[in-house]
């Protein structure tokens, strides 16, 4: 049985959230905090904002690659196991890639400023993806990630959901401007009337593309680096209190992605790209929403990557340095990070690799292996107890979808060579 659950009040919390950025998160001694902490609302928007961002681009990909029953199962099964690898983490407070998201702005910044040109101007500066990525990353992203506490970016956080709103409303939107079968020479000049096979969905799918779901649909999970920092800052902060922030930001998250998922693949079928904004430039590349979405999304995953970094710096500090951190060092430590994120952004050729490789390795531990392993490494359970078998069938699980997925993608790529 775990403990009685602690009380805590506005001006107390049991947990200490240390400024000094080498200092844990969760203190020993409850201390007096000096402001009254995040609210619950910007916490949900917080922890969706660290869910949700480049993922959102390529599950139409996994429902096209997995079914359409097939992919809702995997996707709430996924879903679920999110919240409760979270459950666990929160179970032990009580006892003691970011480079997808700045390949997205790479990818898709040019083709929004290009969208808003009446004529060709190919080869001018501003059309450069790595040129518009560095920009971002020193101009918007630097200054962002300079923040000290989390709880800050609350405001962008809320601003990032009402964005991934619109991008679902105008998927489901354009579903019906675009025929089926899809016009062959990429323009809708006319509609092809057509029984054809391609225009019914699949429930259910297999092919070497479909070793990418999963990774995918676990990537698009992953906030997990976000959830202790969070808790940390949240007003009345309790276990069940966060857990609530979880499920509700899981919950809203999954509805998000499945309705945009459903309609694009319904969209496109079979010929839905990975990233699925680059299917709609195809055939309606002068759109007026299809250009507001691009920058909707853009501004959403600019805004993401800072609430990203923060764990990541925190993290880092403290594995690195001992003592306490001065300025001149965060922001160094900051620099660097930027720097790293951005040079894999630009050296990254397809977004999906990214989705593939960092949802089967990085994802797949972070969501599945690291909570589990750390449940029964810290809880004095007995090992037979519901909690520690669930942790270690979390762990196995994880273990067995990370190899299987990048052994996949591996024979996938050799194959494709």
């Amino acid at each position: 049985m775990l403990p009685a659950e602690p009380s805590i009040n506005a001006d107390y919390g049991h947990h200490v959230c240390a400024q000094d950025e080498t200092a844990p998160l969760l203190g020993e001694r409850p201390q007096r905090r000096s402001s009254p902490g995040a609210s619950f609302g910007f916490s949900v928007f917080n922890l969706m904002n660290a869910i949700m961002g480049s993922g959102i681009l390529g599950l139409s990909y996994a429902m096209a690659n997995t079914g359409l029953i097939g992919f809702s199962i995997l996707l709430l099964i996924v879903a679920l196991l999110a919240a409760y690898s979270i459950h666990l983490l929160l179970c032990l407070c009580i006892r003691t890639a970011m480079s997808s998201y700045m390949f997205i702005i790479k990818s898709e910044l040019p083709a929004t400023i290009s969208g808003f040109l009446a004529d060709d101007h190919s080869g001018a500066w501003y059309l450069d993806g790595r040129l518009l990525l560095v920009i971002t990353a020193v101009c918007i992203v630097f200054p962002l990630a300079l923040l000290p506490k989390i709880g800050f970016l609350g405001y962008t956080s809320s601003l990032s959901f009402f964005f991934m709103v619109y991008f679902a409303i105008v998927v489901v939107i354009k579903k019906w401007y675009i025929p089926c079968p899809l016009p062959l020479n990429h323009t809708l000049t006319y509609v092809e009337i057509s029984n054809s096979s391609e225009c019914k969905p699949k429930l259910f799918e297999f092919s070497k593309e479909s070793a990418f779901a999963l990774p995918t649909m676990a990537f698009s999970f992953l906030c997990h680096t976000s959830v202790l920092p969070i808790y940390c800052e949240l007003k009345s902060p309790s276990k069940s209190r966060m857990q609530n922030v979880a499920n509700l930001g899981i919950f809203l998250s999954f509805l998000i992605y499945f309705i945009s998922a459903l309609f694009g693949y319904l969209t496109f079928y079979g010929k839905v790209e990975s990233e699925l904004l680059k299917s709609y430039s195809r055939f309606l590349p002068n759109d007026l929403l299809i250009i507001t979405v691009r920058l909707f999304i853009l501004l959403s995953v600019i805004l993401t990557v800072p609430l990203i970094h923060f764990p990541a710096r925190k993290a880092f500090m403290m594995m690195f340095f001992s003592c306490q951190s001065s300025c001149v060092r965060l922001i160094l430590v900051t620099l660097v990070l930027n720097i790293v994120i951005v040079l894999l952004a630009i050296y990254v050729p397809d977004i999906r690799n990214v989705f593939g490789v960092v949802g089967s390795t990085t994802s797949t531990c972070l969501l599945f292996v690291f909570p589990g392993v750390f449940y029964l490494k810290l809880s004095f359970e007995d090992f037979l107890s519901r909690q520690k078998l669930g942790a270690c069938g979390l762990v196995v699980l994880g273990i067995c979808i990370g190899a299987c997925s990048l052994t996949l993608i591996t024979v996938n790529w050799a194959y494709n060579e």
